[in-house]
Parts: C-alpha cells; structure tokens; sequence
C-alpha cells in the first residue's frame, strides 16, 4: 500500500508540473489572439501558473481540513525558493537582483513574511478575515506593479520611437526541433486547441494537487510522520519543481535576467494568495509547536535574500549560494531532529 501512496505522489507532482506549463500555454495563447498585452499576460497568467501548483495543493489540504498541509506547503515552498532554488542556481552563475525587486519586491516580500507571523500569531490561526486581509493587501501591490510596469512600458516606447507610429512587437519564440515541438507549436496558434490545452491542464493542476495531498498524507500516516513535516518537505519541494528546473537551467545557460524576481514573485503570491484562500475554505493552524518556526525561518531566508542584494553589485554569488545551500541542509537537518 505505501508503494502505492509513493507511485500516486509521484503522479501527483508530475500532473502539477506538466498541467500547470500547459495552463500557462493554452490561457496565454488566448489571452494573445484576444489582443491583451505581453505585459498584462506575464503580470497575471504567467504568474498564477508558476504557484498553480502550490495553490492547488493548500486549497485542496483546506477543503479536507488539513490545515498543516496546507500552510506547511507555503512556508516549505517558500523556504525551498530561495534557500535551495536561489542556493544552487547561484553556486552555478551569478544572479543579478533587478532594480524593481530590489526597492519594490523584496520589501513587499519581507512585509508579507511578518504579516502572515503576525496574524498567525493573533488567535493562533489564520482565519478567513486574516485572508481576507492578505488578498487586500496583494490587491493593492498588484495594482502599484501594473501602474509601474505600464509607465515604464509607456516611456520603452517613446525612446523606441521617434515620431512615427510603432507596433508592438511580440517576443520571438525558439523554434522547436522535435517533429513533436514543431507539431505543439503549430497547433498553439489554433484557438480551439488553445481552449483544451487551457482546461485540460488546469484540470491536470486540479488532479494532481488532490492526489498529491491525500498520498501525502497516507505516507505521513504509514511513516508515523506528521503532516506539517510532509508538507514543509516532500510536497514543498515538489511544488516548487517548476521553479527549480526553470531557475537552474536558467543559470546554466546564463539568462539569469529575471530568475530572482520570479522567485520572489512567486513567494510574494504563496503568502498572499494561497495562505489567504485558502484560510477563506478553513482556519490555518499557527502555533508554537506548529508552524512558528518554519514562519521564521521563511522570514530569515527572505532577509536574507534582502541582505545579500544590498551588497555591491546587486546580485547573488557563490558566497550568497553557499549561504543559501548551508541553511537549507541546516533548516532540513532541524526538521528531522527535532
């Protein structure tokens, strides 16, 4: 039975990842033969369908009550991001820290990781107007990084442009080598296609998301583990999967642009997002015990991340990585221990 719960997990994590890529193809598409902007679709769809999987998971692990699952995935989500994603991908390439995250971004961030702490900590739970106090308050940065992603879009095109009139220009895509590739892509730019893609995959990041937590928690029960260390673990990692092959690749290769904002988006949208949807459905746990310490030690890793940014240059190097890398194995080292 435990070798099955370990294949159904795997499935699960391999439905998150496949179906939350084939989301962001399919709603993406769409959302261009509809006329919206790149930047509309890199601001919203894009960012939805990089923590799809993480949301899936806390919204399932709420509707069944398991609120240690659910704000476990969160934290150890978050952690993983930037100790072990951040951590290696910096071992591997420098990674620049944009100047939009830097002074907007990361602030946000650490806000957002004393906030949940400090509502958790209020009543020993999240409860659903601390929820609705998180998505509020996502609401009006959302809004900031509009306002300033389309002034800036705004002066791109005047210094693009000298008078005359200009059109947009879409980003070039890679062509595909693979008779597969070449098939996808040429079927991405039939809308019907586009539609299936769409609800297929976000049916996939549905399924797998509900598969993942109740095989999660059949293992948590065979092992005699808890829940919250399944979550801050095996589920955390594994939701976090799109970002480490994204941001790791990313750095190989040298296009390590946008990598950290990503990564700190992403974190941006667990706390705001999933923590506060899904206490909307039930009360998240918070306690001493509980998930106090991994809070904090989320909390620790963002300033961390601040710390390191701040440094001469802006950007993450191998001393950051170590950092990073060193604080994870100690973090995973305490988990088990303790």
């Amino acid at each position: 039975m435990l070798a099955l719960d370990i294949f159904l997990l795997v499935l699960g994590l391999a439905l998150l990842v496949e179906g939350a890529d084939w989301f962001v193809d399919g709603s993406a598409g769409i959302a261009r033969k509809c006329k919206i902007s790149p930047l509309v679709i890199g601001l919203t769809i894009v960012a939805f369908g990089t923590s799809a999987p993480e949301l899936a998971v806390s919204v399932a692990s709420a509707i069944t009550h398991s609120s240690g699952m659910a704000l476990g995935n969160v934290l150890g989500s978050n952690i993983t991001n930037i100790l072990l994603i951040l951590g290696i991908s910096s071992l591997l390439h420098k990674m620049p820290v944009q100047k939009n995250s830097l002074w907007l971004d990361l602030p946000v961030l650490l806000f957002a990781s004393v906030l949940i702490i400090g509502l958790g900590w209020w009543g020993n739970a999240i409860e659903w107007w601390d929820g609705i106090i998180l998505l509020t308050v996502f609401a009006a940065y959302l809004a900031v990084l509009f306002v300033n992603a389309f002034k800036a879009q705004k002066r791109a095109k005047l210094l693009a442009c000298d008078g005359t009139q200009c059109a947009q220009e879409e980003p070039e895509e890679k062509q595909p080598k693979t008779k597969v590739g070449k098939w996808y892509a040429d079927m991405k730019q039939k809308t019907w296609f586009l539609i299936v893609l769409t609800v297929i995959g976000l049916g996939m990041v549905v399924g797998g998301g509900t598969l993942l937590v109740n095989s999660a928690k059949a293992i948590a029960r065979a092992c005699g583990v808890s829940e919250p260390i399944i979550a801050l673990t095996v589920v955390a990692i594994g939701t976090s999967l799109p970002e480490l092959v994204t941001s790791v690749v990313a750095a190989v290769k040298g296009n390590t642009d946008i990598a950290v904002g990503n990564v700190i988006g992403s974190n941006i949208f667990n706390i705001f997002v999933v923590a506060g949807i899904s206490s909307l459905i039930y009360p998240l746990e918070f306690t001493v015990d509980g998930m106090l310490v991994d809070s904090l030690v989320a909390l620790g890793a963002a300033a961390m991340l601040m710390l390191f940014a701040l440094f001469k240059g802006h950007s993450l190097g191998r001393a950051a990585g170590a950092a990073f890398t060193l604080a994870f194995v100690g973090y995973y080292i305490y988990l088990f221990i303790v």
